[in-house]
């Protein structure tokens, strides 16, 4: 079969091509209608936009993409066509809670604060969400969950977003990306939000950017210069707000969920459900990681071996020096390995 798949999905071209296919590696935003006329299958990440301009005429079955979100996908168009696809749901939910927790110990650090005591607000407790949250309270934080889809379902356990916004120092934000349907994600963090945020003294956000209004976060940051702003993602990417970016604690390139471990399960997920698409499980190759070298970390706590292993100002540093490289800086990162992989000694 003919595949097209987006350059930067790793591990995913040596795979399909073990297994007999004619592989064609383009740039995500590349990739066209005339790439796809006689292809069987189509892997893409969040800036390949599978809609009717790229597949009208095509012969794509299949699309895999290699990421948790998939407001880029036509679900309705694919479905009027009868094309499958699926995304890689959960895939790098360990490699964001990495990035919180190097976050959130790191600001403890800087600013000279312990963690007990403070409450935590977790805004969406999907996968990520609900590895933040068991995080957090072993980590000895109070914990303030919102998820209003799941308390609409019948759950317990789940408080408003202005609840979140009054009673939180650190607030991390973690739904889908939703315009549509009774409880919409676009702008949930609104001027609103913030006019509330009397108490907060970390904000995260490391979903998609427009889940947070950033033109209002500006200007709450404007407002408090003591509230400290962690952007992963951004309104508008790769084009973001220079200004907010030149107020923020940390500003990164959209790599939160960037780790080896969360783009392999990324890959293997989606690998997973082409070969049961095609009938072809029996040709799917092991996909496998080494061990890091070094592969022990000795430290005092698990928070000083997290920061050993991964130091999110460099990454900050890297795009607030050269913000134009967007693109560049996450299609190119250095992908890092998650605590998991190493054997951590606390001494």
């Amino acid at each position: 079969m003919k595949i097209v798949i987006d350059e930067k999905i790793p591990y995913i071209a040596d795979a399909l091509s073990a297994m007999g296919n004619r592989v064609v590696a383009l740039p995500g935003v590349a990739i066209a209608n005339e790439h796809l006329r006689d292809a069987d299958a189509l892997f893409v990440r969040t800036r390949t936009l599978c809609n009717a301009a790229l597949l009208e005429g095509t012969a794509v079955r299949f699309i895999g993409t290699a990421t948790i979100g998939y407001d880029h996908i036509d679900a309705a168009y694919c479905a009027q066509r009868n094309i499958t696809w699926t995304n890689a749901a959960g895939c790098n939910a360990d490699a964001v809670l990495q990035y919180v927790q190097a976050v959130v110990y790191t600001w403890a650090v800087e600013r000279g604060c312990s963690l007990d005591g403070l409450t935590l607000g977790v805004v969406g407790v999907g996968e990520i969400g609900a590895r933040v949250a068991r995080w957090a309270s072993a980590a000895g934080l109070r914990l303030l969950l919102c998820d209003m889809p799941r308390e609409a379902r019948g759950e317990q356990g789940f408080v408003s977003p202005a609840t979140i916004a009054d009673r939180c120092d650190i607030i991390t934000f973690h739904p889908t990306l939703s315009k549509d349907g009774p409880f919409p994600s676009y702008h949930l963090a609104d001027e609103a939000f913030f006019a509330r945020m009397k108490r907060c003294r970390l904000f995260i956000n490391a979903s998609r950017g427009p889940v947070v209004d950033n033109a209002a976060l500006l200007q709450a940051v404007e407002l408090n210069p003591q509230l400290d702003v962690v952007l992963d993602v951004w309104e508008g990417e790769p084009d973001i707000n220079i200004s907010l970016l030149n107020k923020v604690y940390m500003a990164t390139p959209h790599i939160a969920g960037y780790s080896a471990e969360g783009k392999l399960n990324a890959t293997n997920i989606v690998l997973r459900k082409f070969a049961e698409y095609f009938g072809c499980e029996q040709a799917l190759p092991a996909l496998a990681l080494p061990a890091p070298c070094p592969s022990q970390v000795v430290a005092p706590s698990f928070a000083a071996a997290c920061l050993k292993i991964y130091n999110p100002h460099a990454d900050s540093l890297a795009l607030k020096t050269a913000p134009q490289n967007f693109e560049n800086l996450r299609n190119n990162y250095n992908l890092r390995r998650e605590p998991s992989a190493f054997d951590i000694k606390i001494s």
